[in-house]
């Protein structure tokens, strides 16, 4: 989108005049006119996107060209703010010298660069003359602001239509049939066949039944043996790492020697071919059968495929939604509890939203996005206009109108251009939040706003998408609430893609392993590129190219891209990665999650403008010069860590590092970030307990996981802890005293995790944990007795109780507890249902009761 990029580079100047830049010197006049002449173009662009849809042809290709000249604006600009930073954090008499000095061969770049970019926007300006485009007349519309935000978090998923087909395939699942057997699930895309399935796999009935629960997302394009492996990392505590380094058989023995030992539940999602099944058992049989009840659930679009799965199969064909149930579904979004009391004119909007639905012809995928997109234009000309202006074709037309519609009426540009980045990641592909937000946030799809940090905007708006049905949310913070995890559904996502080859924002690269050719057009067009699946010795693309994102890379070699700001690669194998990315000095996201053969530069310092490092099971070491990066805020580390004296990073925001251990010096590293908000450190040997005294200096931290420290005599008392922490996560070698008793006079933790306390008693006090929702207790080896105090507690919903071999009889004081509805017992041996009165009561007063003993 060209006004992303205008906008994007305005905020750049911007961020320039903020800093007393005397380097500029005899530029900044350049730099100031940039400002003025784009700012004129930023008007217009408002309006380009009506005029190129039209296929006014002579638009789109101004609009390509306002783009390019953007992007060259801010490639320009901070290469000055670069220059002036880099002097500012030199030390020593030189510095102090080019801290002031202007330098002569610099500027004298700098400005010729300045001059290039000022001949192309005068060009632009030429050609809008030409095409009798008055860019200083054009309208000026404001972007809108996001509303109903504190409503978002009420958009829970539900199951609307599809109650009896739900209770139908769970009662199949868990019948007495002992020999393994599969019930396949059959319907065209849109119709809710993953969304039922994912009930299925999450009901309460179903968890109870089966030892073991796997879900795998198949979908069109896929590798039996990448399929096993994603099996194996759910149901063993194989490290990725190990997993990747096995051959085919041994993942499917592994499989097949812990699944004899349990009855288990394998979905299979989105399967296309009749193969699938044959090519995840062609090696060694990873699915045994021994007649215990484990099942298969099969999702797919093919009938044949349905069948063919060589086992007992029960074909469940799902019919589109009746009427009723339609307009169940559509009022549920278009006409939600909250905005109908406040309305005067519901019958009106009820009888054209009973039409409206009908034209969905029991489609639920269509139904939501319609029904969410009209929520937003709560004037009944607009439902009339939809009405009249619908497709006399049907299906597939008709969900790219109702696309179309929803992408339109999205609020602004920015929250359009983090709509299509979407189309990035390969289909089907559950997509961590907190990475695509830091994507977004690099790419400058996120505006400042007073008071907000980038990342609670960006949050909004992933809330925003989600409330409009463009993504579905797969994964909600228990102790935020806000999003965690999201996947699009395929329709939307190849909605996506073309829409963004179309805008020119961004290519999607499939490409067959061996494969080396000449790069085609579009690739060296884009300002954006995905590569999937790619093999062969170098990697092709644009010069130019601003974000590279890659899915299971084969050995391959990057380019190097001297203007890239985002560099995001999962799954893959590298190949001289440090000097493609040692001049990046745009880059301010590197995400290298799952790879191999990665190696960063020890120049990686230079990098002034990184904000994010995400090496998530990615083995590197890590140089001392990362911590001189100014800009760093969010950091995520494997291992070939060693914490570096006398450095100071104050600033960085999220700290996450998986390791072998954890020593005094890292904790002594780790108490002088002080601007900390999430913390969370896993390693395989103990951390030392002092590491519990840090938090004091750390006012900002919210979250807090530690596993694994060594013993503990007590926890440091309540006012060590940040007032603000809302999730704590502990797991300990032993757990002396009694650690409620600190914890309950947290006055905003609503998570609780804890493991390893070897006390005989606990209690909680009258008063204690007031926000408290989640509570999850594991491995208290001698606790016998709980004693729950009435007002404890009172808001606590979620309760798990894991291997308590010691406790006879569950705490009486949960009955006290009118918010509880869910209680999960494991691995009590002398507590169970029938036998344990506080339990019985608990489930008569409407709490669900899940236990498992083993």
């Amino acid at each position: 989108m060209a006004e992303s990029a205008v906008s994007s580079v305005l905020r750049s100047v911007g961020n320039l005049a903020l800093h007393e830049t005397r380097f500029l010197c005899g530029v900044t006049s350049e730099v100031a006119f940039l400002k003025d002449e784009l700012m004129r173009l930023q008007a217009y662009l408002k309006d380009a996107d009506n005029k190129q849809r039209s296929g006014n042809a002579s638009v789109a290709v101004l609009v390509s060209q306002i783009r390019t000249a953007a992007y060259d604006a801010q490639n320009v600009i901070e290469a000055v703010e670069y220059t002036e930073k880099r002097n500012r954090l030199k030390k020593g008499f030189m510095a102090a010298i080019s801290r002031y000095a202007c330098l002569p061969g610099d500027l004298s770049k700098i400005g010729a660069e300045i001059q290039r970019v000022r001949r192309r926007l005068s060009e632009i300006f030429q050609s809008a003359d030409n095409l009798k485009i008055d860019l200083d007349n054009t309208i000026l519309v404001h972007d809108q602001l996001l509303q109903d935000f504190g409503l978002m978090h009420e958009n829970v998923d539900f199951l609307v239509g599809f109650e009896d087909e739900h209770k139908k395939i769970v009662n199949k699942l868990i019948g007495k049939e002992t020999m393994l057997s599969a019930v396949s699930i059959v319907a065209m895309g849109g119709a809710g066949k993953t969304t039922l399935a994912r009930k299925v796999y999450t009901s309460s009935r179903v968890k109870q039944h089966f030892d073991i629960h796997v879900w795998v997302t198949v979908s069109q394009t896929f590798k039996g043996i990448d399929l096993l492996k994603h099996v194996m990392k759910q149901i063993t505590w194989t490290t990725h790492d190990s997993v990747d380094q096995m051959q085919e058989y041994d993942v499917g023995k592994k499989i097949s020697d812990v699944l004899l030992q349990k009855r288990y539940l394998v979905v299979l999602d989105d399967v296309w071919e009749t193969d699938t099944w044959d090519q995840l058992n062609r090696i060694v049989k990873a699915f045994p059968d021994v007649a215990n009840g484990s099942r298969v659930l099969l999702t797919t679009r093919k009938v044949d495929v349905a069948n063919h799965v060589e086992m007992p199969t029960h074909v469940h064909a799902l019919k589109h939604l009746d009427e009723d149930k339609s307009w169940e579904l559509f009022q549920s979004k278009a006409l939600p509890s909250y905005r109908r009391s406040a309305m005067q004119d519901v019958d009106e909007f009820e009888e054209l939203g009973r039409k409206l639905a009908s034209k969905c012809e029991g489609l639920p995928l269509a139904l939501a996005v319609l029904g969410s997109y009209l929520s937003k234009n709560m004037n009944t000309q607009s439902w009339s206009d939809v009405l009249l202006g619908w497709p006399s074709t049907k299906n597939v037309d008709m969900m790219r109108d109702i696309l179309a519609r929803s992408y339109k009426d999205l609020p602004n540009h920015h929250l359009r251009s983090c709509f299509l980045y979407l189309a990035a990641f390969p289909e089907d592909c559950l997509i961590d939040v907190s990475v695509l937000i830091a994507l977004w946030i690099s790419e400058g799809f996120i505006p400042q706003e007073p008071k907000h940090e980038p990342e609670e905007t960006a949050h909004k708006y992933v809330a925003e998408l989600a409330q409009r049905s463009l993504v579905q949310v797969t994964k909600r913070s228990l102790a935020h609430g806000w999003i965690l995890e999201i996947r699009v559904h395929d329709i939307l996502h190849d909605w996506c893609i073309e829409e963004a080859k179309q805008d020119g924002f961004l290519r999607v690269i499939h490409k067959a392993p061996g494969q080396v050719g000449a790069p085609s057009i579009d690739i060296m067009a884009s300002y954006r590129s995905s590569y999937q699946d790619f093999g062969g010795q170098n990697l092709q693309a644009a010069p130019n190219l601003r974000a590279l994102v890659g899915f299971r890379f084969l050995p391959i070699s990057l380019p190097k891209l001297r203007y890239l700001r985002v560099l995001h690669i999962e799954d893959s194998s590298l190949e001289d990665l440090s000097s493609a990315i040692e001049e990046c000095i745009h880059l301010r996201c590197l995400n290298l999650i799952r790879c191999r053969g990665v190696g960063l530069p020890s120049s990686i310092g230079e990098l002034l403008y990184l904000q994010t490092i995400d090496m998530t099971d990615t083995h590197s070491v890590v140089p001392r010069s990362l911590w001189n990066i100014p800009s760093l805020r969010h950091v995520y580390l494997f291992d070939g860590f060693s914490p570096p004296k006398n450095v100071k990073q104050k600033e960085i925001q999220t700290f996450h590092f998986k390791d072998k251990s954890c020593n005094l010096d890292m904790v002594a590293f780790l108490g002088q970030m002080t601007q900390l908000t999430n913390l969370s450190l896993t390693t395989f040997s103990h951390m030392p307990a002092v590491l519990m005294k840090i938090f004091a200096n750390m006012p900002c931290l919210v979250d807090i996981h530690l596993y694994k420290l060594s013993a503990l005599d007590k926890l440091p008392e309540s006012h060590h802890f940040p007032s603000s922490l809302r999730s704590f996560s502990l797991t300990a070698d032993a757990i002396q005293q009694d650690p409620m008793l600190v914890l309950e006079k947290l006055q905003c933790l609503v998570l609780l995790k804890l493991e390893g306390y070897e006390g005989r008693t606990m209690s909680c006090s009258s008063g204690g944990f007031p926000r408290l929702r989640n509570l999850q207790l594991f491995h208290f080896s001698d606790t016998e007795e709980w004693e729950i105090e009435v007002g404890a507690m009172p808001k606590l919903s979620y309760l798990t109780l894991h291997r308590f071999p010691k406790m006879r009889k569950l705490a009486e004081g949960l009955l006290h507890l009118s918010s509880l509805n869910h209680l999960e017992l494991r691995d009590m041996p002398f507590i169970s249902v029938g036998d344990d009165n506080t339990l019985e009561d608990l489930q008569q007063k409407g709490c669900e009761v899940v236990t498992e003993f083993i």
